[in-house]
């Protein structure tokens, strides 16, 4: 399988420099600074990229296990929200809270649930971000 890649260009310091972020193959590039990341300024931060990157193979992959067990889904959407906290007096993400709905005809709450479940379990950026605290709230639409 191929490897991916991003970068990111930081100018300054830390609480007066700036940056940008792009996607390997140029789909996105945007701005990030101190107050994008730890306040409430404009631009983007690396959280909001985990969060994407999270929230789609979240999608992709229980999508999958939904086709696989022969519920082919309509529409999975899913929502990552990544929560950047202090431990031991240094930022750090605290916790992933992964919201989806799903439309899959012929499927039952119980069951959309298992398979989210297992997704969470089993997606490769869930894997990597393991030792963050993920939650999981999944509901049929």
């Amino acid at each position: 399988m191929p490897a991916r890649q991003a970068d990111a260009e930081w100018h300054g310091s830390l609480k007066e420099g700036e940056g940008t972020m792009r996607l390997g193959q140029g789909a996105y590039e945007g701005a990030y600074s101190f107050r994008s990341r730890f306040e409430e300024g404009t631009g983007t931060n690396p959280e909001e990229l985990i969060a994407a990157a999270h929230a789609g193979c979240f999608s992709m992959f229980l999508s999958d296990l939904l086709a696989e067990a022969g519920h082919e889904a309509e529409r999975v959407h899913t929502t990552a929200e990544v929560h950047l906290g202090q431990v031991d007096g240094a930022p750090a993400i605290t916790g992933i809270d992964l919201r989806t709905e799903g439309t899959v005809p012929g499927l039952d709450q119980a069951a959309f649930v298992e398979h989210a479940e297992a997704a969470k379990a089993g997606c490769p950026v869930s894997k990597a971000l393991a030792a963050v605290d993920i939650t999981l709230e999944a509901r049929l639409a």
